[in-house]
């Protein structure tokens, strides 16, 4: 992809690349021979209504499920149907936000995000205790080392599973639904630290979410799953698809036409 950066034309570099990617449970395919690229530093959001295979499509992009049929390419390395031993070292390159936090309940602030780096670093207990403080800081959280999860609120959780997500300082982090749960002030919120964040490091984002408000917020480029087609019926920046698509439906979806939709 070739954007312009102050008159001058950059090319970006693929990150993460789907090739005729068969995803399904079983006898049932859920998508169908789709591809597309996401390019570094691009937040890039999966979106579409419900069932329509976004949850199953991270599962795929981050190793959790591997494809019927196709291939998943991350930062040059082919994924697909690669040999166990040699995933963690692809693992080290992206970290994961999911919906619930993902938080270790029975472990502090400070623990889960120190939890990535004793696993697959061989630091010592001093710096990792300053590059724990360190991530707690860039989302805000510094001084709740000590806490508990169940001692702070949806939001703050959401906050500390990103800073163990960005524990090893991944090239891409992936977003499981990162508003769910949260009223809109707080979401908001995190909608400018996931900016800043992008900003600041120039880290590849991959977001799944249905929520419009932060999706017209954050996202560089979408694509739109549809489950009657088990594909992509849209790509491109949501305010372009909003004002411009020429299917129906992606227009209904992006203006909030909820009853043309059948949801």
């Amino acid at each position: 992809m070739e954007v312009k950066n102050n008159g001058l034309i950059v090319k970006k570099q693929v990150a993460i690349k789907v090739f005729k990617l068969i995803a399904g449970y079983g006898n049932e395919i859920i998508l169908n021979k789709i591809s597309f690229e996401i390019f570094e530093g691009e937040i890039f959001v999966i979106l579409g209504s419900s069932g329509c295979g976004k949850s199953t499509l991270l599962k795929h992009l981050i190793g959790l499920i591997q494809p019927l049929a196709g291939e998943i390419t991350i930062d040059g390395i082919n994924i697909t149907g690669m040999n166990q031993k040699n995933l963690p070292m692809v693992f080290r390159q992206y970290g994961v936000l999911f919906q619930n936090s993902g938080l270790l309940s029975s472990m502090t602030l400070a623990e889960n995000v120190a939890l990535p780096l004793q696993q697959y670093t061989d630091l010592t207990d001093t710096y990792i205790d300053t590059l724990v403080k360190m991530k707690l800081s860039l989302v805000n959280l510094s001084g709740y080392e000590n806490y508990m999860p169940s001692e702070i609120s949806g939001g703050m959780k959401k906050r500390a599973g990103l800073a163990r997500a960005m524990a090893l300082n991944p090239k891409i982090l992936f977003f499981d639904e990162p508003s769910a749960g949260l009223d809109p002030v707080t979401s908001a919120e995190l909608d400018r630290l996931i900016i800043h964040l992008n900003n600041t490091f120039g880290t590849t984002m991959v977001i799944v979410s249905h929520e419009l408000p932060s999706i017209f917020t954050v996202a560089h480029r979408v694509i739109m799953l549809d489950k009657k087609v088990r594909g992509i019926i849209a790509s491109g920046s949501p305010q372009y698809l909003r004002d411009y698509s020429q299917n129906p439906y992606v227009k209904q979806f992006f203006n909030r036409e909820v009853d043309a939709l059948n949801l």
